[in-house]
């Protein structure tokens, strides 16, 4: 039997990879920044609340070599998600890895929720909403029972309206239906 599965193991692996979708701001964040900020740069994640516009003009003032797309998810992601209690984030370097302390992006939100109940492919990946579009969706009985936070509501959806919907062939076959 044990063989039998070990065939299978590397099918199992594709399909359940979600590395064909757009990077979220968790997975933005690690580029960008590392697994370990500098001090100063710790310092201004934990700064006060700023929205999309303001994270995206201090990624820029920074410089960095992520497209529109990815700057705009990463902005977003930043608005909603921080700031990130000191504690947390000193926590986070102590154990080398700061984005441990980070919640949950659009991308993982998605992959970890949506399955569970309908198609990845056609409830999520090729719809094409707006953001109060997306909201919206959090409205419909079976999604309102959903245990997520405002914050993660928030986050799945800035995420989905920068990054959906996407390309019927770049999304794996075998999650098409």
């Amino acid at each position: 039997m044990a063989v039998l599965l070990a065939g299978f193991s590397p099918a199992l692996a594709q399909t359940l990879s979600f590395d064909f979708m757009p990077n979220g701001g968790k997975a933005l964040f690690a580029d960008v920044f590392g697994a370990t900020p500098d001090v100063a740069t710790l310092g201004e994640m934990a700064a006060p609340a700023r929205g999309e516009a303001d994270w995206n003009a201090f990624l820029v003032a920074r410089g960095n070599d992520l497209g529109d797309k990815e700057l705009r998810t990463l902005a977003a992601y930043l608005a909603v998600n921080m700031p990130i209690r000191d504690d947390q984030l000193d926590a986070a370097a102590k154990a080398g890895d700061v984005a441990a302390a980070l919640p949950s992006d659009g991308r993982e939100l998605a992959w970890n929720g949506c399955q569970g109940c309908h198609s990845l492919f056609a409830g999520y990946l090729t719809q094409d909403r707006d953001l109060q579009g997306w909201e919206n969706m959090f409205q419909s009985p079976f999604h309102r029972e959903l245990k997520m936070t405002p914050q993660e509501r928030d986050e799945f959806s800035r995420y989905s309206t920068i990054n959906m919907p996407m390309k019927f062939e770049d999304v794996p076959e075998d999650l098409r239906f």
